[in-house]
């Protein structure tokens, strides 16, 4: 896959009791690097409240994925199957403490294409807040069969 990538992010938050989950989505410009059995990618995102970037990276493999964030929101969250990983998620407005346990991992490696797609569960403070749905894909922005 080239360097130069198209990057699609979509997630979504079952949360317990709702029924109007709509889902989170970015189409974004972003870079990708293999190395070490891993797939790369870096990408900056807007967030509505600032000027500034924040800075995503992600790495996957068949063992997990590792999403990282710096900038307003700065988080590391690790995937991994079987495993409750717990980690801190800081915002301007202040810190909560997150637990993730990746119930499904799939990863899908093609000559143009990564196509990564996880099912966790969520938790705030110790408590169970959502099963969470996430897909990440990445494509050579060059591709001739590109398709989100």
């Amino acid at each position: 896959m080239e360097k130069d990538v198209l990057i699609h992010v979509r997630g979504l938050q079952m949360i317990d009791g709702e029924d109007d989950q709509e889902p989170i989505e970015i189409v974004v410009p972003g870079e990708y690097y293999y190395r070490n059995g891993s797939h790369y990618l870096r990408y900056e995102e807007i967030i509505e409240e600032s000027s500034k970037p924040t800075i995503n990276y992600i790495k996957m493999s068949q063992e997990g994925v590792e999403v990282r964030k710096k900038g307003l929101i700065n988080v590391h969250m690790v995937f991994e199957q079987g495993k409750k990983n717990m980690t801190y998620y800081t915002t301007p407005y202040g810190t909560l403490q997150m637990g993730i346990a990746a119930t499904n991992l799939e990863l899908q490696e093609e000559e143009n294409m990564i196509d990564m797609k996880v099912d966790y569960a969520l938790d705030m403070n110790e408590e169970h807040v959502a099963d969470c749905y996430l897909a990440i894909q990445a494509q050579s922005k060059n591709a001739k069969d590109f398709s989100l």
